[in-house]
């Protein structure tokens, strides 16, 4: 008898208003903070992709990626909180989640090396979106830089997909970081043409066209005789997006103003010898 009302005395005490107030303070504290936590969380998240988006010269993919982790930064602040609030020990469970971490970053880690890679791509911005480029052995313009991999568009519009991690190992070759370029040729002329003439006439469709700059100073020399031909070095400069429109028209003009001028081409030619 004396042990059921033992039992019963417990129960009241357990359940009693005191115990039911402070659990019910505690869960209406833990909702407050847990929705007061999300609430902050977005709007971190949301003010810091603004700025990404607000100033040109930040990059959208950067603050898009530190907006999120600032987000999941705060919610897991919160979630500290309120299981503190209830007296659960946090200690047991950070340190379970760093095991956890540990396992999963031991299973992934060619992922994780990329992510790692593409943070670096981001932060340090060796080419940006809209760039042409070479890398780890493919080459086209940069559609989209993401934290895992690196979207290229080749000349003939074919998707290439490189993950960052050999982007970052590797020589990284961006044709559109400067204003201006420099186009090479080399012409040859028979040995039999006045090299005079030929030099004027290169010199002539240099100055005619208003897309080769005055500097620095284009290059017109004689720059090797081989078997065959003497060679011309021809170096000029010019915008960036004129680059492949003044390499292809030059080489029409010269061939078209050399057959006017009389002055050959030399190619490769076969000679039989009857015994």
């Amino acid at each position: 008898m004396d042990s059921e009302v033992q039992k019963q005395f417990s129960l009241e005490n357990l359940f009693s208003d005191e115990w039911l107030m402070d659990v019910g303070i505690n869960i209406g504290a833990a909702a407050v903070i847990l929705i007061f936590t999300l609430w902050i969380a977005k709007f971190v998240k949301n003010r810091i992709i603004y700025l990404g988006y607000k100033y040109e010269q930040l990059d959208d993919t950067l603050f898009v990626f530190l907006g999120k982790i600032a987000q999941v930064l705060v919610i897991v602040f919160g979630a500290t909180i309120v299981l503190n609030k209830f007296g659960v020990q946090t200690t047991s469970i950070v340190a379970l989640l760093g095991a956890a971490g540990l396992a999963v970053g031991l299973a992934l880690q060619g992922t994780l090396s990329n992510f790692a890679a593409g943070i670096m791509l981001i932060v340090f911005r060796p080419f940006q979106k809209g760039d042409y480029i070479t890398v780890a052995g493919s080459s086209g313009t940069a559609k989209t830089i993401s934290i895992f991999t690196t979207e290229l568009a080749t000349p003939d519009n074919v998707q290439i997909i490189v993950p960052n991690g050999q982007i970052w190992g590797s020589a990284i070759t961006n044709y559109s970081a400067y204003d201006t370029r420099r186009v090479d040729f080399v012409f040859g002329v028979s040995y039999s043409s006045d090299l005079k003439v030929a030099e004027d006439t290169i010199v002539k469709l240099i100055a005619s066209d208003s897309r080769i700059h005055k500097e620095p100073k284009p290059l017109v020399k004689v720059g090797n005789l081989n078997d065959s031909s003497v060679d011309f070095t021809v170096r000029i400069w010019c915008d960036r997006g004129d680059y492949w429109n003044i390499k292809f028209d030059m080489i029409r003009a010269v061939k078209d103003n050399f057959d006017k001028c009389g002055i050959d081409i030399p190619f490769p030619t076969t000679t039989v010898v009857k015994a």
